[in-house]
């Protein structure tokens, strides 16, 4: 089997659906085998669902930074029906979950993207992510890169990461690119990181 984060996967489909109750959204989301957090919706996502930052009015433009099948691009479109939601996902199959769980729940303001396939010209208001991790760290920080360049301006970013996967050190090297990073909160073995970037696009 391949890792949850690449572009192929090698293992046979096995669909099956897990509940997601969150301020915003109440259903059931397919899933299926090769896919991150298969088996249940993620706890840190769950967490940063519940704990995380209201929708701000006026956003246009919302991103899931590793959207696996959805759970918080859902929420998000959701919560933001005025918004366009990218979910930007790696895994194809995790993107074709990604797209039915938008539809089966009425979400038409999700798009579903692979990283190749996001307008170069995007700018966005709200990145939420749930970044996977063992991409390893150099991969980690050109990702992070990537998408707090594209923040226009009054725009934020909300991190979920363990701590013992290392969210502060994490925390530490975003501060050291020279933005500003809060903690929201810490539980459960996570850690919620509130960034905002030092110079934002200029819309």
């Amino acid at each position: 089997m391949g890792h949850y984060f690449s572009d192929e996967v090698d293992v046979e489909s096995a669909p099956r659906s897990v509940p997601l109750v969150v301020p915003g959204f109440a259903g059931q989301l397919v899933t299926d085998r090769g896919v991150f957090s298969a088996d249940r919706v993620d706890p840190g996502s769950r967490l940063l669902l519940v704990d995380g930052p209201d929708p701000v009015a006026g956003d246009r433009h919302v991103v899931d930074v590793g959207a696996g099948y959805g759970p918080i691009a859902c929420t998000l479109a959701a919560r933001n029906p005025g918004a366009v939601v990218w979910a930007v996902e790696v895994n194809p199959r995790a993107r074709l979950l990604c797209r039915r769980n938008a539809a089966d729940h009425g979400l038409h303001n999700v798009r579903v993207v692979a990283p190749e396939e996001v307008p170069s010209d995007l700018v966005v208001d709200r990145v939420w992510s749930n970044p996977p991790i063992r991409i390893g760290k150099d991969a980690l920080h050109e990702l992070i890169r990537f998408w707090l360049a594209r923040l226009g301006p009054g725009g934020s970013a909300h991190l979920v990461v363990q701590r013992h996967l290392g969210a502060d050190s994490l925390a530490r090297w975003i501060r050291e690119q020279g933005h500003r990073v809060e903690r929201r909160g810490s539980r459960r073995g996570y850690r919620l990181l509130d960034v905002w970037p030092e110079s934002p696009v200029q819309c």
